[in-house]
């Protein structure tokens, strides 16, 4: 019992450096004592955005998912990257003509171009806060799949805004896990999954707009659902 107690007090010593909290005055801002952010690309200038990692690490578990006739927003890059093989047609949806990588013109906001049965899987990333019709939206992507097909959605939790939707179109919405469920339910029953990432660490590197690259590895893994950085979610369409 003692050689037990003996080998618990590092873990405990451990622990309490880990948690503790500074005292009041005592908190040094550093770099981060500023009031313009370290990158306002969401950090593609420095390297790969946090959400960015967060998002493929998403995909990426659900690689087998994206399979068969498969339809991504704005272009086919995640299709191509974790479908490869396994995807016998791949589309590209715009909400409105000019889009020369689209092959299906159609606004998810309102329904307009919206074909029921068509495909096995939509891979849509950091849409939704983007259409004010969110509830249609989620509507229409159920109509575009097939039976049984599978929808992987992210959307923003905790998010700067981007400044060229929001003065093209608008940057209207961002979640949490209690409002996405209940957004998803009533067009995909009981068959979703979803799941918050991010913790005060990395949300408050997000919105510096640092690079996956410059950070812990290990400290991203951590989820704090206090901090719902980005928001993953698998909707199956009822067969």
């Amino acid at each position: 019992m003692k050689r037990l107690v003996r080998s618990v007090r590092p873990l405990r010593r451990w622990l309490v450096r880990r948690t503790r909290r500074p005292r009041v005055g005592a908190v040094d801002f550093g770099d981060l004592n500023r009031l313009e952010p370290v990158s306002r690309d969401w950090g593609f200038d420095r390297g790969t955005p946090v959400d960015r990692l967060y998002i493929e690490r998403f995909l990426g578990a659900h690689a087998d998912d994206i399979q068969g006739r498969v339809l991504e927003v704005a272009d086919n890059t995640y299709t191509k990257q974790f479908g490869g093989h396994r995807v016998d047609r791949s589309d590209v949806l715009h909400p409105v003509p000019g889009n020369p990588r689209a092959t299906l013109v159609a606004d998810l906001g309102t329904g307009e171009g919206v074909r029921d049965d068509l495909f096995d899987c939509i891979i849509c990333t950091q849409t939704l806060q983007l259409i004010y019709r969110v509830e249609t939206a989620i509507d229409s992507l159920s109509r575009l799949l097939k039976p049984s097909g599978v929808l992987l959605l992210t959307v923003p939790g905790i998010s700067q805004i981007c400044r060229e939707d929001m003065e093209e179109t608008g940057d209207y919405w961002r979640f949490t896990t209690a409002s996405l469920e209940r957004l998803l339910r009533p067009a995909f029953g009981d068959a979703i999954e979803i799941h918050t990432v991010g913790n005060v660490y990395s949300t408050t590197a997000f919105i510096q707009g640092l690079a996956a690259e410059e950070l812990d590895v290990e400290a991203l893994d951590h989820v704090d659902k206090q901090f719902q950085m980005l928001l993953t979610a698998r909707a199956v369409k009822r067969a």
